[in-house]
């Protein structure tokens, strides 16, 4: 029993002096070569195999998508002062009230013409601002018909109400326009009144001279059938009849501006033009368009 318990004893110490070796080696280790690096961790099998920056069933967060710069070479947005400049770049300025002689280049009538229908005019003579040329003869002017109306059985005159809206200069420079007409040459009796408007023809001529035919026939027919005066006046008097009939029966002339007519426009709003834009170094040339062919006022054979 003694034996055993000097065995143990010994072990004991032993035991005791190995572990305070090992705890003096470590002190050491510790001391010159600083603590040691934490154990990698190893990614669970659901994200080692998904690409980063998608989620799946780990719930992982995607990454944002970049950001594109604005413009085509990169470049960030324009700040104020560089917008301010831009704006305060050197202008040509169009006075309004300034006339611009148009040529047109689609028919348009008030027997078909509605509000929104397309208006395509081409200028014919340069404008020049301080001897130099801004808007070239050539240049398209666009618009719109705002008003088309036709004209009365008893009274009242057919009316077009046209504006111009764009107009593009010959290096395809594109300004928005604000422009009326102030007089048209149509080959007609076509007439422009002081808003712009412009009125068609009246036939009050043709219309007596409907009356006094069909009065003269009448006459000449009752005359024969009676022969008698009185026959006569009973035909005058149906012939006159049927004559205001006709007239009543059927519309004046429609307000026409046949393709080639001329418009003399005027600017309502002075046009601002970038000067780096306005190098023409000639008047210009328009396109030849035939004038349209004059005619006289004809009442629509069609009541409606």
């Amino acid at each position: 029993m003694k034996r055993l318990n000097l065995w143990a004893s010994r072990t004991l110490a032993q035991a005791a002096g190995l572990a305070l070796s090992l705890a003096l080696a470590g002190t050491v280790a510790f001391a010159q070569d600083g603590p040691m690096p934490p154990a990698p961790v190893q990614p669970s099998k659901t994200t080692a195999d998904k690409p980063a920056g998608t989620q799946g069933d780990s719930g992982a967060t995607p990454l944002p998508a970049p950001i594109p710069l604005t413009g085509t070479s990169g470049a960030l947005p324009a700040s104020p002062a560089d917008a301010a400049a831009a704006a305060a770049a050197p202008k040509i300025m169009v006075p309004s009230g300034t006339h611009i002689p148009l040529v047109l280049h689609n028919a348009i009538s008030t027997r078909s013409a509605k509000p929104g229908d397309p208006v395509y005019f081409e200028t014919l003579y340069p404008v020049m601002i301080d001897g130099k040329v801004v808007i070239p003869a050539g240049s398209y002017v666009s618009g719109e018909v705002t008003e088309s109306k036709r004209p009365g059985r008893v009274k009242g005159r057919g009316e077009l109400a046209i504006k111009m809206t764009n107009m593009i200069l010959p290096n395809a420079y594109q300004v928005n326009l604000n422009a009326t007409p102030t007089g048209a040459g149509t080959g007609g009796g076509e007439t422009t009144n002081g808003e712009g408007v412009i009125v068609g023809d009246s036939d009050k001529k043709d219309d007596a001279a409907t009356i006094a035919k069909t009065t003269a026939a009448g006459a000449g027919i009752g005359g024969i059938a009676a022969r008698t005066p009185a026959g006569a006046g009973i035909g005058a008097a149906a012939g006159a009849a049927v004559g205001l009939a006709a007239v009543l029966l059927t519309r004046g002339p429609d307000a026409e501006l046949p393709r080639g007519s001329t418009v003399e426009a005027v600017i309502n709003r002075s046009l601002y033009l970038d000067a780096d834009k306005i190098t023409f170094t000639t008047p210009g040339k328009a396109s030849e368009l035939p004038g349209p062919p004059n005619r006289e006022p004809v009442r629509s054979t069609q009541p409606f």
